[in-house]
């Protein structure tokens, strides 16, 4: 019987770990039909970003209750998976707590921490649930959140809750079964969170009490394969993501916007037709100014639409939105990973990008949309793992004015101005001192 457990323990694992590797290639694949970046300066300030923004949850601590929750959550996450290794390699091996004998005394408080941990994780999910659902914080429920962003927060925090409570169950049974000396039940001391409830079990019998035991641990793992293969098809891929983004994330100084070369060679070209270089039949094609859609932006661009966590502190300090305009920095992210996502379909179908009519501007992001944004860098600020909705914004907007010549009058009136009187308003730099001439002859 423990060898058909491992058997089947072992092709559930290999098949788990294979279907997430095989999306996770997917979405790597994805990230990497955007433009090159180069993207190798200053690693020590990378690294330290890493520990700071990622590991530290740093920007987090701007809002205290609930970045006290989601650390909770997080730490329950990272640190629990060392339970996760041993009932892992108890499955490959046919063991039952493998740890607890290379460890001794030691083993009970490591797992009396996690399952502190676990207690944590559980409050604080339906902390933020009621949040979600019933508080209805502003950020938490905007409508870009309507219909699956929204159920799939709720499932991913259910399922922490169900994880967390088959964890504990499943100590309180074997503690139960560790006090009746039931063979393969290693002896341990008592647990600290599940110690206090073996009253509850004390009446069943040996078989009913492994069948839950072994129930909760069954369910327990799968549940585990199960939620690692959900998360690369939901917002929380940000788990993995989000501390590559944080070694990425941009260094320059807030507010200072990348000049395109392709656009400065334009002018150049113009003024020094000399310095042109000579254009073959092959490279006739006309270089896209901006971005129109998602291949167009740079890789670090669409890792960010991947590694959103859909938190909504950038929509949340948006002057913009704040006001009631349509612009929401996080539903730039969605549509971007939306849109890139549909993409990776039509190659992984055609094997090659197929032209299906859309585009990120106008199909998923509206041209009222960009014009909104009044590159403030509030959304830059406030993300916790350094996503720029704002690059992503700007290059679609370059790509409206330079390629469709699609502005408000307003903005062309002053380019125009700029151009001919070399300031925005519409007087000839011989008329511009006139007012102080006036002024002194008065």
């Amino acid at each position: 019987m423990h060898l058909v457990q491992q058997i089947l323990f072992i092709i559930l694992g290999g098949a788990a770990i294979y279907l997430f590797a095989k999306k996770v290639g997917s979405i790597r694949r994805n990230i990497n039909l955007g433009r090159d970046e180069k993207i190798n300066d200053n690693a020590g300030q990378r690294w330290k970003n890493v520990f700071l923004l990622a590991l530290g949850q740093k920007k987090m601590f701007k809002r205290p209750v609930p970045a006290l929750l989601h650390l909770a959550v997080y730490a329950g996450f990272i640190i629990i998976n060392i339970e996760i290794l041993e009932i892992f390699l108890d499955g490959i091996l046919g063991k039952h707590r493998l740890f607890a004998p290379l460890i001794g005394g030691l083993y009970p408080v490591l797992i009396g921490c996690f399952e502190i941990l676990a207690a944590l994780v559980l409050i604080s999910c339906v902390i933020f649930l009621v949040r979600r659902n019933i508080l209805k914080v502003r950020r938490l429920s905007m409508q870009e959140l309507k219909g699956w962003p929204k159920e799939d927060a709720n499932l991913i925090l259910i399922t922490e809750i169900i994880l967390m409570s088959l964890f504990l169950t499943m100590n309180t049974a074997d503690l139960v079964l560790q006090s009746r000396h039931i063979e393969h039940y290693t002896q341990t001391a008592s647990f600290w969170i599940s110690g206090n409830f073996t009253g509850m079990f004390t009446g069943l019998s040996d078989g009913a009490l492994i069948g839950i035991e072994r129930g909760c641990w069954w369910l327990h793992i799968i549940g585990v394969f199960a939620f690692l293969n959900y998360l690369p098809y939901s917002k929380h891929f940000h788990i993995i993501l989000a501390f590559p983004n944080a070694y990425y994330t941009r260094l320059i100084p807030q507010g200072e916007m990348d000049n395109m070369k392709d656009i400065q060679n334009e002018v150049l070209y113009m003024m020094q037709p000399e310095l042109a270089p000579a254009v073959t039949g092959d490279q006739a094609g006309h270089h896209r100014f901006g971005a129109k859609d998602v291949m167009d932006l740079s890789w670090k661009n669409l890792m960010d639409a991947y590694s959103c966590t859909e938190c909504g502190r950038c929509t949340a300090v948006c002057p913009a939105n704040l006001t009631g305009k349509k612009l929401s920095p996080r539903k730039i992210m969605m549509d971007t990973r939306d849109r890139l996502e549909e993409v990776g379909k039509n190659v992984d179908k055609n094997k090659a990008f197929a032209d299906d009519g859309k585009s990120l501007v106008h199909d998923y992001i509206t041209v009222e949309e960009l014009r909104a944004c009044t590159t403030c860098q509030a959304c830059v600020e406030a993300c916790p793992v350094g996503i720029e909705p704002l690059s992503i914004i700007n290059q679609l907007r370059r790509y409206l004015v330079m390629e469709e010549s699609n502005a408000p009058q307003e903005w062309n009136l002053m380019s125009g101005n700029i151009e001919n009187n070399m300031a925005p308003w519409k007087f000839s730099p011989d008329d511009r001192d006139a007012w102080a001439q006036e002024m002194s002859s008065s």
